[in-house]
């Protein structure tokens, strides 16, 4: 334990931001990387308790006491040894993550929780910056050959962990690009895409092959896969988004979020904007907010991604809308620690400007005469708890029309596609919709599920997670027992984060 006082000297301290007037106009990263002295301080903070519940919180089970105390001590080598213990991509999820960790720290019983997220941010830049990241090239090939499909974060964490058991891993993805909704759904003020390149080239060092334009099914044979491949890795992701089929869905103006946001990320990236992951053109064209009335439908994260890259195409107004009741600002008692609150939260694109409402349901699109959108109808809602259920009615005379010449569908994500791979190679499906799996093998012996494509739309760091744990079933089924990292036991790591 660095400071035995820390948690009494010192208070939580948040990574600074780039003022909203000066973020707004462009797309690189928003928030910034502890100083030194800060990340010393933070650090400090932890209380290296008896029970490290931060521990349980994390999907990854990151050793959170003990890089906190190297951090302190500046002993930076030692706390990127650590870290990387656990977490194949820290970049990542010191960026991007909600940090459930930090909901879960016993600090935060009765005080703000440690920064964990900011100080693994730090490690990790640090690490780089000093040189402690480099390829690590397995000591032994088996001769073993591994496919996965995907390269979102459960298909990168998968390739990373079947390289270093000696396998040889390709990794096919159909996007243009390594990274999956990394790469083409989290907007560059989140996660600068310099931040996947660097340690793609990493993985590539260390002898993992990429494909991409490789749309399994399509222009790479299915079935050949399984011929050449001791074992396949399913980690396409959760694609099929929830639509909105209510009156006037048809009209011009409405559009998946994905879509908006993968847009833009092609766009700062001088990549063709309107070309999807297959190659093929976008029947809408080009989406752009400039001088209209945004409503994003979603009040989740995708939602939010949505207001901030709105903003930055300059937008007339913003609107956040979502069905269900505006969430409590504090902790809820239905929450209570160490479980992630459901609380009210404002991110960083909420802080830039938007119109955020909640009980509220979307009955019409409104169009004119030439079949394009122009309002929303919408009604409030009341909630209520009958026979143990919460249901909702509409709140007589609430309704109304707002003007609206852009709708974002940012409902969530129903399952994996179907059709083409998954049925090709006649995985079965669970009651949702997505590949069934037990122990992460699917019907087919040789097939592997993991990430959002077998646990449904979830974090960045539970498909971290998910790839970790796949690799080692995999590496098992194909060796008869594996070295890799067993995740810790965790009576939380049942628990499923969903964020739409």
């Amino acid at each position: 334990m660095g400071k035995p006082t820390g948690f009494l000297e010192f208070t939580r301290e948040l990574p600074e931001k780039r003022k909203k007037e000066e973020r707004v106009k462009d797309y690189n990263e928003i928030e910034k990387t502890f100083s030194t002295e800060l990340a010393e301080k933070q650090a400090a903070r932890c209380m290296n308790c008896g029970v490290p519940f931060c521990h349980n919180g994390c999907p990854l089970g990151n050793i959170i006491p003990e890089f906190n105390d190297a951090v302190y001590a500046q002993d930076w080598a030692l706390a990127y040894e650590i870290l990387a213990s656990t977490n194949n991509f820290p970049e990542f999820t010191g960026r991007i993550c909600p940090a459930p960790c930090e909901s879960s720290c016993v600090l935060g019983i009765n005080k703000p929780p440690v920064t964990i997220e900011a100080i693994e941010r730090y490690i990790i830049e640090t690490a780089f910056e000093k040189g402690y990241v480099q390829p690590n090239l397995p000591k032994f090939r088996t001769g073993k050959k591994v496919a996965v499909i995907g390269s979102g974060p459960a298909g990168l964490a998968a390739a990373a962990q079947l390289n270093k058991a000696g396998h040889l891993v390709t990794v096919f993805e159909r996007a243009d690009a390594v990274g999956g909704l990394l790469r083409y759904g989290i907007p560059d003020f989140k996660l600068d895409k310099k931040v996947i390149d660097r340690r793609v080239e990493v993985m590539e060092a260390e002898g993992i092959t990429f494909k991409t334009n490789a749309n399994v099914g399509v222009n790479v044979r299915t079935k050949a896969l399984l011929e050449e491949f001791d074992a396949v890795v399913l980690s396409g992701g959760s694609t099929v988004a929830r639509d909105l089929p209510i009156p006037g869905r048809n009209l011009k103006g409405i559009y998946p979020a994905m879509e908006f946001l993968s847009q833009q990320n092609k766009r700062v990236a001088n990549r063709p904007v309107t070309v999807d992951h297959r190659g093929v053109n976008y029947e809408n064209g080009e989406l752009l907010a400039t001088g209209k009335n945004v409503i994003v439908i979603g009040g989740g994260d995708t939602g939010s991604d949505c207001v901030g890259t709105s903003n930055r195409h300059g937008a007339n107004s913003v609107t956040q809308i979502e069905l269900m009741p505006m969430p409590p600002k504090e902790r809820a008692e239905s929450t209570p620690w160490p479980h992630w609150p459901m609380m009210l939260r404002t991110s960083t694109s909420h802080e830039e400007g938007c119109n955020r409402h909640w009980a509220i349901q979307t009955k019409e699109f409104v169009g004119d005469e030439n079949g394009n959108l122009k309002a929303i109808k919408l009604v409030d809602l009341e909630w209520k708890v009958e026979n143990g259920r919460s249901i909702f009615v509409e709140v007589a005379g609430s309704e109304r029309e707002i003007p609206c010449e852009l709708a974002l569908l940012a409902m969530g994500f129903l399952h994996p596609q179907q059709e083409g791979m998954l049925n090709e190679l006649g995985v079965d499906y669970d009651e949702r919709g997505n590949v069934k799996a037990q122990n992460y093998q699917t019907n087919n012996a040789k097939v592997f599920a993991a990430g959002d494509m077998r646990r449904g739309q979830s974090l960045v760091v539970w498909a971290i997670s998910e790839g970790r744990e796949a690799a080692r079933a995999v590496d098992e089924y194909l060796m008869g027992h594996s070295e890799l990292e067993a995740k810790a036991v965790s009576m939380l790591n049942a628990q499923k984060f969903d964020f739409a």
